[in-house]
């Protein structure tokens, strides 16, 4: 198969954020939206993310360095903590993009995205299933069909991370 030069990224934040953390280290963005251009061509890449004004200053910074930010409202919760599942955006911006792209990159490791991961190998559009955390994901994600597209972001440490400030 031909490279595709027209791809998109659709991103679940949420899922990215929380596996990578989860491995002991910090995503820089900015590094991975490079890392996305470059090795899967990506021209557009939708990051889909809870809206906190207080975080109004990541936002920007977001879109500053390539995403296309879309934002669903949070709750807060009794316990303090934030819900901001934008789980439905993410599917519905990926069909709303449909004859935009060649192929798309789903980056996730939520089962909720099984029928449109299906739908999108079904339709050929289909260019890579990457997961944050490849010990941690949904068993969902491991049918036999998506093998052949799915990444893992566990050995990228080195060439994405936030590098820790060193203290003087």
């Amino acid at each position: 198969m031909r490279p595709s030069k027209n791809n998109y990224a659709f991103i679940d934040s949420q899922n990215l954020n929380l596996a990578i953390r989860g491995l002991g280290w910090q995503l820089h963005f900015g590094k991975f939206r490079r890392y996305l251009r470059e090795k899967y061509s990506v021209q557009q890449a939708y990051l889909f993310i809870g809206y906190d004004p207080k975080r109004a200053h990541l936002y920007t910074m977001l879109q500053s360095m390539g995403y296309i930010c879309v934002f669903k409202p949070t709750l807060v919760m009794k316990d303090g903590s934030m819900k901001g599942n934008c789980d439905a955006e993410l599917v519905l911006h990926t069909m709303i993009q449909f004859h935009h792209y060649d192929h798309a990159i789903i980056i996730t490791g939520d089962g909720d995205f099984y029928c449109l991961v299906e739908h999108l190998l079904e339709n050929k559009k289909l260019h890579a299933l990457i997961i944050p955390n490849r010990f941690r994901y949904s068993t969902l994600l491991k049918d036999h069909n998506f093998k052949p597209f799915l990444r893992f972001m566990n050995d990228l440490e080195h060439r994405l991370s936030r590098k820790k400030e060193k203290t003087p």
